[in-house]
């Protein structure tokens, strides 16, 4: 379930009124839904609870920090590609141990690094 919805033609995400947001801030601009976010990680969870996976969101995808804290809160670990994504994964509270470090093209000082984490 989204928690983005239309009341009386205005578009509403969760309970703001996005044209509201859009008055606020420059445009254009990104708009998340805590509660949508959330609400699809947990549903990713329960449907493989049996297998108890480390379900990762990807830094690249989305580095928002917000939106990666909110996951790390929930559970969720993170699959990163770079030194600076594993300095910004650890600020925001990633625990070592769920932080999936992937990429091909790592340094050796990023590797000592993410060793010594």
């Amino acid at each position: 379930m989204h928690r983005f919805k239309y009341k009386n033609n205005n578009l509403y995400c969760e309970t703001v009124k996005i044209e509201d947001i859009a008055h606020k801030v420059e445009t254009p601009f990104y708009l998340y839904s805590y509660a949508t976010l959330l609400d699809h990680y947990r549903k990713i969870k329960r449907a493989f609870a049996p297998v108890q996976p480390l379900i990762c969101f990807s830094m690249k995808s989305n580095s928002n920090l917000t939106v990666c804290r909110a996951l790390v809160k929930e559970g969720a670990g993170l699959d990163i590609v770079s030194g600076g994504e594993l300095y910004k994964a650890l600020k925001i509270g990633a625990k070592p141990g769920k932080i999936v470090y992937a990429s091909v093209g790592k340094t050796a000082m990023e590797i000592d690094t993410a060793i010594k984490k």
